[in-house]
Formats: C-alpha cells, sequence, structure tokens
C-alpha cells in the first residue's frame, strides 16, 4: 500500500523549532515532489513549502519564508520541514504531499494539485 506518513510534530513554545519528516511506503520520495500542508479546524488548507525533484528549488509560502526550510534526505528517504522561530499562529496540523508526477522538477503548494496525503502530525505553539 502506497502512503506517506509524517512525524516529528509536538508541542513546542513560541520562539522554539521543530523538526517535521515526511517517509513513504510503496514509492521512493526522491522522485517526487514534496509539499507540506498545514491545518487548522475550520480553516481552509494552507500550503507552507515544497521541494521538486531536483531538490534545488525549495518554495515557501511568504507566511514560512526564512523561518522554515524544507530538504531531501537521500539516506534516510525522508523529506524535513525544519521549522525555526515558531509562533502561536503555527500551529495546525501539518501534512506531506505529492501529486505522483515521478521526475518532476518542480514543485507547488496548492492542494487540488496533490494525488498522496499522509495522515498529519499536529504542532502546538504555546506557552
Amino acid at each position: 500500500q502506497v502512503q506517506l506518513v509524517e512525524s516529528g510534530g509536538g508541542l513546542v513554545q513560541p520562539g522554539g523549532s521543530l523538526r517535521l519528516s515526511c517517509a513513504a511506503s510503496g514509492l521512493t520520495l526522491d522522485y517526487y515532489a514534496i509539499s507540506w500542508f498545514r491545518q487548522v479546524p475550520g480553516k481552509e488548507r494552507e500550503g507552507v513549502a515544497c521541494i521538486g525533484g531536483s531538490a534545488d528549488n525549495p518554495f515557501y509560502a511568504d507566511s514560512v519564508k526564512g523561518r522554515f526550510t524544507i530538504s531531501r534526505d537521500y539516506v534516510t528517504k525522508t523529506v524535513n520541514l525544519q521549522m525555526n522561530s515558531l509562533q502561536p499562529e503555527d500551529t495546525a496540523i501539518y501534512h506531506c504531499a505529492t501529486d505522483r508526477n515521478a521526475g518532476a522538477p518542480f514543485c507547488a503548494i496548492v492542494p487540488d494539485y496533490m494525488k498522496l496525503w499522509g495522515q498529519g502530525t499536529p504542532v502546538n505553539v504555546s506557552s
């Protein structure tokens, strides 16, 4: 069964950091653009960051630019989201997703483009 699994969420104080990971079973993440989204209950899903198959063209939403970094780990076969300077407004369920377009060099943070989603990992930024 093909699936994405996120990990690394938790409770952190404002100004703190977390590192989320996205792993896959049934497909090799190296070949796919991967995007991170977040969602707060009652609000629309928001695109956060993405990385294309070439791994040298990350894209960030303005709300996280300069604080979040997306990267690939070719050893662990994961896509990671390093989140620094976290603020209460970053509190959400974070999901990774892919459009399953193998080899595509570019990425997007448009939910409708995604074909496979993980179940999400919660991030709670609170003092």
